[in-house]
């Protein structure tokens, strides 16, 4: 019987327990799965039993980063993105599998980004994660950040797409919103860009407009203020609810050592939601 949990500064309402109890009922395991807030000052003293009282244990804010210390090996995305979701404790092996529920959240919505040109808001964490996928998936990749320090860095990083001070107003097959703008006290509010006529502004139907579909990584509230107005533009709209499902998905492949299927990932999705309506 898997003992997991996930351990974050403050995770009391995460969902993760919720999703990983599904997934055990759906490939026939037992286990618990905890949700463990841990503060910040108490993580260094905590770390180290984890390991021990847990055979495997995901990592959410603010500890992605500094749980690398602790383990033996990084493997996959761990390594590029410099940053761990997921820990199998007897090897004390990190992943991420942020990214890859990323891709497949696009793939699961019909969206194909390969050759595509994708506007990419945010370079932080999660940003970061997504542009790296992006252009690995063959994606035209332009990423504005109003940290311009952060956003170069990202670039010296990883290259491969196009680091933007301003945005240019013209069709994108893709617009991702990377950042956390419109949830917490600021739902019903989008990012505020600087577009190429000197122009700062939120985001709104001017771009929207100009893009085939638009993606926010945000889940709660259901539909952004973003994603609200690009649904009244007629535009394809994804929220973050499927990637929180799908790199819980990919989590529980590797604890439970099961070979991951993009066909099997979207009927539990559904499943899950349906259950959970």
């Amino acid at each position: 019987m898997l003992k997991l949990a996930v351990i974050g500064k403050d995770v009391h309402e995460s969902e993760s327990p919720r999703i990983h109890a599904f997934l055990f009922r759906a490939f026939g395991k037992k286990g618990s799965y905890e949700a463990v807030s841990v503060p910040p000052e108490e993580f260094s003293a905590r770390a180290e039993r984890l390991f021990a009282e847990y055979d495997g244990f995901n990592v959410t804010i603010p500890y992605k980063g500094r749980i690398i210390p602790y383990l033996a090996k990084l493997k996959g995305d761990a390594r590029a993105f410099g940053a761990v979701n997921t820990v199998v404790s007897s090897a004390r092996e990190g992943y991420n599998t942020d990214g890859l529920g990323f891709l497949l959240m696009l793939q699961n919505a019909e969206i194909d980004v390969k050759g595509r040109d994708v506007l990419v808001l945010g370079a932080g964490g999660a940003g970061r994660s997504c542009i790296k996928k992006l252009t690995e998936a063959g994606a035209n990749v332009f990423a504005c950040e109003r940290d311009e320090e952060r956003l170069f860095g990202v670039y010296g990083e990883f290259g491969g797409f196009t680091p933007c001070r301003e945005v240019e107003l013209r069709h994108y097959d893709l617009l991702v919103n990377c950042t956390g703008i419109g949830m917490h006290d600021t739902v019903g509010k989008t990012p505020v860009l600087t577009f190429g006529n000197g122009k700062t502004e939120p985001v709104g139907v001017q771009l929207l407009s100009l893009c085939d579909a638009a993606a926010d990584l945000i889940y709660v509230p259901a539909e952004s203020e973003l994603l609200r107005v690009a649904r009244t533009l007629n535009k394809k709209t994804v929220n973050g609810a499927a990637m929180l499902f799908y790199q819980a998905y990919y989590a529980s492949c590797i604890f439970t050592d099961r070979t991951p299927d993009a066909a099997e990932a979207r009927a539990l999705y559904r499943g899950y939601t349906e259950e959970n309506q």
